[in-house]
């Protein structure tokens, strides 16, 4: 391949190149269902963390039995538009359940008019859509780059580490990346941080039954917003530290930070929701204490 030579991967990875009747949130200040089922349903199947296991799991897998570890060009642009579009779909599925909850705990006598199905539809669209339409157009000007070099530190291609390997200039590429960041992270941050804030202001000025439902609606929304959070901010901080200048435990620990926020959310997800579910909580304290009879 005249552009993307097979790219290696250096103990890592290295690429080849409202309404009237009461709605299902808070009642006259009383009872808070978790979402609107469309909504909910709409935006946990498909999983996106499932979706972004799969762009990472098959190719580590790959890795760890083979003895030389290289990756082919299209491969790494496919396993980089995998985890990018990952990411931003996830965000976003984050800031519509904020949403959700803003509307169900805040305005809970019009929820059923704020929250429709059409609105639902719209929604799951936009945030699934919407991120693969940006990161297919961001991929593929990177992919378009004369490459330099063959190899990525890292344990799977990601788009800042490639584009780090490109002979000429790519403000045009930064600019892009810079705008499509604001878009999909920095606006659903805005609207994450402005949703809650209204909804402890709705807390405090409430029952303590109100306070107490109300945590527990948010709770989850909240733990699996912060651990993705704090594993996109591991992924960044790994971008800004040069591997050379690692090694031993710390290499290992940035190594694992790598992947923190694919592997974490798509297994603490299912627990975080799946728990909320009494008969789902009820089989899981019968299997912790059938094992626990055990010892």
């Amino acid at each position: 391949m005249p552009k993307h030579p097979a790219l290696d991967n250096k103990s890592h990875q290295r690429t080849g190149g409202q309404g009237d009747n009461p709605p299902e949130g808070i009642v006259a200040g009383k009872a808070v269902q978790d979402m609107h089922p469309s909504l909910k349903e709409g935006s946990s199947r498909p999983n996106p963390g499932v979706y972004g296991s799969t762009g990472l799991f098959p190719f580590l897998l790959i890795q760890i039995q083979s003895d030389v570890h290289t990756v082919s060009a299209p491969l790494c642009f496919l396993q980089d538009f995998c985890l990018y579009s990952y990411g931003s779909v996830e965000f976003l599925t984050l800031a519509v359940m904020s949403y959700d909850r803003y509307v169900a705990i805040c305005f809970p006598l019009q929820y059923n008019t704020l929250v429709t199905s059409k609105k639902t539809v719209r929604l799951v669209v936009i945030m699934w859509f919407y991120p693969f339409f940006t990161v297919v157009i961001l991929v593929s000007m990177t992919a378009s780059l004369q490459l330099c070099g063959n190899i990525i530190n890292k344990v799977y291609c990601d788009n800042s580490s490639i584009v780090k390997l490109a002979c000429f200039n790519i403000t045009v590429i930064n600019i892009y990346g810079l705008v499509d960041t604001f878009l999909l992270i920095v606006f659903p941050a805005v609207l994450i941080f402005y949703t809650y804030m209204s909804i402890i202001k709705v807390c405090f000025s409430g029952s303590k039954q109100t306070r107490q439902k109300a945590a527990s609606t948010c709770t989850p929304h909240l733990v699996s917003l912060l651990n993705f959070s704090f594993g996109c901010f591991f992924e960044v901080l790994e971008n800004r530290v040069k591997m050379n200048s690692v090694s031993g435990v710390l290499l290992a620990v940035k190594t694992s930070a790598s992947i923190f926020f694919i592997i974490c959310q798509t297994v603490f997800n299912p627990f975080l929701y799946g728990l909320k579910i009494s008969r789902i909580r009820i089989s899981c304290k019968s299997l912790v204490g059938k094992i626990l009879r055990h010892f």
